[in-house]
């Protein structure tokens, strides 16, 4: 993306496994400081493959064990995907990009070293089965997840509650920070290259157009020239410390603003700013 849009300032909304397909929201320019900012929660469509343990919890790993999978009915799946629903504590898998004294997981990994990962907090918001191949052994599901969750991780715990293992057959990212894919489209391609979305044929998205869920607060001339000195400007909400998307009389994006006290808003991301 910085080549075909030859600029330097490029973020994405988080990283996609090699394997793994799908939405990944990009940033250019200025609003890369939004991306804090936008709605956290990803969906994933994924296929686990039950009765294989791997050491990268999916298929791209060496495997550790296989064994049979239990007979199984879509009732008695459902109820075990209860235990996996709601807000629940999980254990990154040994290929992740988590840090480990200051290093990524999946480069000590590859090395060959077996770590000790802590379980972390994430929450499921929602966890739909949508096929069982009880042939062979596949389960397709539907993932509606907090950041930070691993679908790998799921798959490795869902099989250990089925007591014959699993690991992550396929995954595809449906939506990412408010984006699903019919929003998306497919890579840039520089002139060189031959596939992919021509340099002409990309249109970027105004940055307050990804930012719907938030309240937004229009500046008269003279407030915006506030605004770009980094002054407080009048605003009244009850929600105090509650991100709001400030814009020009024109809807021209002006940066984030942070409710607080007396009926204020501060700045923390000035677009136009000057001093």
């Amino acid at each position: 993306m910085r080549r075909v849009l030859q600029t330097r300032r490029v973020g994405h909304g988080g990283t996609l496994d090699p394997a793994v397909t799908g939405v990944l929201p990009m940033a250019v320019g200025q609003a890369t400081r939004l991306l804090p900012y936008l709605p956290g929660e990803k969906t994933y469509r994924g296929v686990i493959q039950l009765g294989t343990r791997t050491s990268t919890d999916d298929l791209e790993g060496n495997v550790i064990t296989v064994c049979d999978w239990p007979c199984l009915s879509p009732a008695t799946i459902n109820q075990v995907l209860n235990q996996f629903r709601g807000t629940i504590e999980q254990c990154p898998p040994q290929v992740s990009a988590v840090h480990v004294d200051g290093e990524r997981a999946h480069a000590r990994a590859r090395r060959g070293e077996v770590m000790d990962l802590p379980a972390r907090s994430v929450t499921i918001h929602s966890l739909s089965l949508e096929n069982w191949d009880s042939q062979k052994g596949k389960l397709t599901l539907e993932v509606h997840c907090s950041a930070g969750t691993y679908v790998r991780s799921l798959a490795r715990d869902l099989g250990e509650a089925l007591g014959c293992g699993g690991c992550l057959d396929w995954l595809r990212r449906t939506q990412a920070l408010g984006f699903n894919e019919a929003d998306a489209i497919a890579l840039p391609k520089h002139p060189n290259d031959q596939t992919g979305q021509t340099m002409e044929a990309l249109t970027l998205i105004p940055p307050q157009q990804a930012l719907t869920q938030l309240p937004t607060r229009r500046l008269t001339d003279l407030e915006r020239e506030d605004w770009s000195f980094g002054r407080t400007i009048p605003h009244q909400t009850e929600n105090n410390g509650e991100p709001t998307v400030v814009l020009s009389s024109d809807n021209s994006m002006l940066g984030i603003g942070i409710s607080i006290g007396d009926d204020q808003l501060r700045p923390k991301v000035v677009f136009e700013a000057r001093s």
